[in-house]
């Protein structure tokens, strides 16, 4: 890299840079993305899905560049990690869950929980970022293909009474 390093005028602005700023660019690329999924062409099954698929891989991306700075703030200090996921992580998820809800208005489709939905969807790309991080033999791909279809179709079938494996 050239040129000057930057300088920073504090701890706290270094990590709002470092963490909240990528972040926060990444939930208003979802939000942007959730407020335009039906703008050019109808909301189809099949576009859901790869609506779904797209938000994964975006937001696992982004989870897994901030990753270190992420972990050392949400186990670090204590209070500290509670007024950021407070004043960011849960803001993060509450704007994701307020973007599905104008969908839910659109569609007249009621999602169950949109805030739990925003944070399980939080959840599962944090554990994409964390296994393509960490693990040897992740296949990224895959995962969000399985998780995406998870999310829209349900993870498990329907069990029938009496329909049991011996």
């Amino acid at each position: 890299m050239t040129g000057r390093p930057r300088h920073f005028e504090s701890k706290d602005q270094l990590f709002f840079e470092a963490v909240v700023e990528p972040l926060t660019q990444a939930v208003d690329d979802l939000v942007a993305a959730t407020e335009s999924v039906d703008r050019d062409e109808p909301l189809t099954p099949e576009r859901q899905l790869e609506t779904m698929n797209g938000l994964y891989r975006q937001l696992a991306s982004t989870l897994e560049q901030i990753l270190p700075l992420l972990g050392l703030v949400l186990f670090g200090d204590p209070k500290v990690a509670r007024k950021f996921y407070r004043e960011n992580f849960a803001v993060a998820m509450d704007r994701l869950a307020e973007a599905w809800r104008e969908v839910e208005d659109r569609y007249g489709f009621p999602l169950e929980s949109p805030d739990i939905s925003a944070r399980a969807v939080m959840g599962m790309a944090l554990i994409l970022a964390l296994e393509t991080h960490h693990g040897k033999k992740f296949d990224r791909n895959r995962a969000v293909k399985l998780i995406s279809e998870g999310t829209v179709k349900g993870f498990f079938p329907p069990l029938e009474p009496g329909a049991r494996r011996r």
